[in-house]
């Protein structure tokens, strides 16, 4: 399996990078620079020329030959389905029904409700309280021991949260984006308060991953 990546590493290849790490899965990673787009890529792997984007099957070849008898998937939570799929015993998806709907729930909810909002206010288009608002409503869903999103076990729930949290700290701790001077440092404060003691708990939690230590640089 070859994972088409960019770099410098994005959020949306850290959340793939973290569910194959997680799996212990065996696949080679290839950067593809998306400023000056290899024709190879747009062709044969992704014509959108969107990454991630996984090529699975098919012979062993050269990353820049990719293999016509080999499937590619693109989109990260798809890929992270994919991936789920792809490897059952690794606990990336629960095998209950009930717990595996929470977690596409989750997916759903911090995309809309973490990385849309918190992806404004750095774009310095959006308001630190909307950040607030959309870690409220997903600190609604999470376990009440604060250790996973959804049961005792990591899943891709965490694995798509898991960056934008990384990168939520980054903003806190250096104030660096395009919203007001200041902004980030008092999102920082907000996020220390009593209101938001399950969501900087889980934070913490997360942040001390080793599969997430291997795709960002603390």
């Amino acid at each position: 399996m070859t994972a088409n990546t960019v770099s410098p590493v994005s959020d949306a290849n850290r959340q793939v990078q973290l569910a194959l790490i997680e799996a212990n899965a065996s696949y080679r990673g290839y950067p593809v620079d998306l400023v000056n787009k290899p024709e190879w890529f747009t062709s044969k792997v992704n014509r959108v020329g969107k990454v991630p984007t996984v090529t699975y099957g098919g012979p062993s070849v050269d990353p820049e030959d990719p293999s016509s008898l080999s499937a590619k998937i693109t989109e990260s939570n798809v890929i992270l389905e994919f991936l789920a799929d792809l490897y059952p015993d690794s606990g990336l998806l629960p095998k209950d029904p009930v717990l595996r709907a929470k977690v596409r729930f989750f997916i759903d909810a911090s995309t809309k409700h973490v990385e849309g909002p918190l992806y404004d206010f750095l774009r310095g288009v959006g308001s630190y309280e909307n950040v607030l608002k959309g870690i409220e409503f997903v600190q609604g869903l999470l376990e009440e021991s604060g250790d996973f999103a959804v049961g005792d076990h990591f899943t891709i729930a965490d694995a798509c949260i898991s960056p934008h949290l990384a990168r939520l700290k980054i903003i806190t701790e250096t104030d660096i984006g395009q919203f007001p001077v200041g902004s980030g440092f008092k999102l920082g404060e907000e996020l220390k308060g009593p209101r938001f003691t399950k969501f900087t708990k889980y934070v913490d939690q997360i942040l001390e991953r080793p599969s997430l230590n291997q795709t960002y640089d603390k």
